[in-house]
């Protein structure tokens, strides 16, 4: 199942969009896609504004990908449970957001395994259509707590005080 995610704050009618162009030439077709549209109806899946946290949860785990937004918690989620993802960065210019730190954001994060970069629709389909979700591998897994190391650190830090 591939679940695609791009918050409930704004649109992103252009992800949406170019899945729904590739969908019939995927090989998975089960895909769930949580995502708020402006103007753009997909023809081959619906869409839902909103999934309850516990719900969203659910999905998130049984996904064998994950599309989204270079939003960070759609980041955090994915790499807390090992799951493959595709980033493609809202765009300020196409008034998908207030300013263009989703760009820097996939910057960061396009260095990780199994974390895909897409710069745009056209990427974002090709992507899609070269990888098999079935075939990837869960990126190294990261913990729900700090590490000893880093708590250290701060402590030292806060004693110096």
């Amino acid at each position: 199942m591939i679940f695609v995610t791009v918050g409930t704050q704004e649109p992103f009618d252009r992800l949406v969009k170019a899945v729904d162009e590739v969908y019939n030439e995927l090989d998975d077709k089960d895909i769930i896609v949580q995502a708020p549209l402006e103007s753009f109806k997909p023809q081959n899946f619906k869409t839902v504004k909103f999934i309850p946290p516990s719900e969203y949860s659910e999905i998130f785990e049984r996904a064998a990908l994950i599309i989204g937004h270079a939003g960070t918690g759609t980041i955090i989620s994915a790499l807390l449970k090992q799951k493959p993802l595709i980033l493609m960065p809202r765009i300020c210019k196409y008034g998908e957001h207030r300013n263009d730190h989703q760009l820097s954001t996939v910057q960061k994060f396009g260095s990780f395994d199994n974390i895909y970069i897409a710069e745009n629709e056209i990427a974002l389909k090709k992507i899609l259509l070269e990888i098999n979700p079935k075939e990837l591998t869960a990126s190294k897994k990261l913990s729900e707590v700090a590490s000893e190391e880093l708590i250290s650190s701060l402590r030292n830090y806060i004693n110096m005080k």
